[in-house]
């Protein structure tokens, strides 16, 4: 039986000066599949047998192709968006045809030329489409280690939860709102850090390192921030937690924390109303 979306191992039933029919396996010749002939291996002749993925084109018709496509049915990956049309979008999957995203499945605003991360699957048409409503499609198994640095791909966004990770663009993650100072959106690519793996195997992140090791470059951005205010820090110690995090996305303890190591270091001082650079910088 065909496998529509999938590689099939077909063999030649006969050539044509177009291509290659491949025998469908139902006894009728009429359902044998055509492969281009510039999809056809110059050496393969009648008989031979062939890997080919099979789907259909833009007139409803099975074709076979000895290309690779970025996904097949039943398996998740980042595409890039080509073309919004009347009916929904279409994204690059490596075929002649792109891959169809209906309206239905875009789960929240694409842009065409931005990636997203897709769900493949086969319609009630028997056509190849995509989905962006993927959470049912990741896993929680995730062998990771708290403090595991890790890359993934952001596929939802809660505005009171935080933002919807696939790590690996395989396994469920999580960078609570609490953890992030970054405007993120659905497609983005991050790197984060494992700040805890959850019972259940879910694992929450944070875009922020170490507090050890963030502090150094918390440091150098109010470094920054003051040689560009005339040396000058912009915010006072009685700023609120919003006014930090809008200026200098971090929390106010990590802005603190970045005070204290550049006093300590002796690379600003105190002033009357906030800090300043110290001696030349």
């Amino acid at each position: 039986m065909i496998q529509i979306g999938k590689f099939n191992r077909l063999q030649i039933a006969n050539l044509v000066s177009f291509g290659a029919y491949l025998d469908a396996g139902t006894g009728n010749r009429n359902d044998n599949i055509l492969l281009p002939e510039k999809q056809r291996p110059k050496d393969a002749g009648v008989g031979d047998f062939l890997d080919v993925f099979i789907y259909r084109d833009s007139e409803n018709r099975l074709i076979a192709t000895t290309r690779t496509p970025m996904a097949q049915v039943g398996e998740l990956a980042y595409l890039t968006v080509t073309a919004k049309t009347g009916i929904g979008a279409f994204l690059e999957i490596g075929l002649e045809r792109g891959l169809f995203l209906p309206f239905r499945e875009q789960k929240y605003p694409i842009e065409v030329g931005k990636s997203y991360l897709v769900y493949v699957y086969i319609d009630k048409s028997e056509r190849l489409c995509g989905t962006t409503d993927i959470t049912s499609y990741l896993s929680s198994n995730a062998a990771y280690q708290k403090n595991e640095s890790v890359t993934g791909t952001v596929y939802q966004i809660h505005p009171e939860l935080g933002a919807f990770v696939a790590v690996d663009n395989q396994f469920k993650g999580l960078i609570p709102s609490t953890e992030n100072f970054t405007e993120l959106h659905p497609g983005d690519k991050v790197q984060a850090r494992v700040i805890r793996v959850r019972e259940d195997g879910k694992l929450d992140l944070s875009t922020r390192r170490l507090s050890y090791q963030q502090m150094s470059v918390d440091a150098q951005l109010l470094l920054k921030a003051m040689q560009e205010n005339e040396g000058n820090l912009p915010l006072d110690e009685k700023a609120s937690p919003e006014e930090i995090e809008k200026t200098f996305k971090m929390s106010k303890s990590e802005y603190k924390r970045a005070i204290g190591s550049l006093l300590k270091s002796g690379r600003i001082q105190k002033t009357e109303k906030s800090f300043s650079l110290k001696f030349d910088q």
